[in-house]
């Protein structure tokens, strides 16, 4: 039993591995973001039409993916630099119960919203095919970027214009 439990999160592993190095975390993205409601972590809901007008980053992620728990660690510095740009930051975990993430962020705590997508619907709804994924959406409501990396150089061309 326990050989089928390695043998399958082993597999998972290499199956998000090779998402990501296939190309863009996107598929048939839609132009404009769709509007969702999630719970956040620390409670309280959150819809995606109450940062409209505002442009912002949605940074999908799971608690067993290494590369995302580099780009927690990167989003929490960049933070303040995001804030005064005007950019929202919303992590959205994926698949993932809230007791599971709340436990793993006691360890990693960030300073940014961390947002529950248990049902992995919004994930879904946004095309997300593995994780990490950026979503970059402009104040417009536009989706201007979709990837498995920050796009550091030319983000302000993006998601400022």
């Amino acid at each position: 039993m326990i050989k089928r439990i390695i043998l399958i999160v082993l597999s998972l592993v290499l199956m998000q591995g090779i998402l990501s190095a296939a190309g863009p975390a996107l598929s048939n993205a839609p132009d404009a973001a769709p509007d969702f409601t999630l719970l956040g972590l620390e409670g309280g809901q959150f819809s995606l039409s109450d940062a409209r007008g505002r442009p912002f980053i949605l940074f999908f992620w799971t608690t067993w993916c290494p590369y995302c728990r580099k780009e927690l660690n990167l989003l929490d510095t960049m933070r303040e630099e995001l804030e005064r740009d005007g950019v929202g930051l919303f992590a959205v975990n994926t698949g993932e119960s809230s007791d599971r993430v709340r436990r793993f962020m006691e360890s990693r705590p960030v300073s940014y919203r961390i947002l529950l997508d248990t049902d992995i619907e919004v994930a879904h709804a946004f095309g997300v095919i593995g994780v990490p994924t950026y979503i970059l959406v402009n104040k417009e409501g536009r989706i201007v970027f979709s990837d498995n990396q920050f796009p550091r150089k030319e983000y302000e061309e993006l998601i400022l214009k």
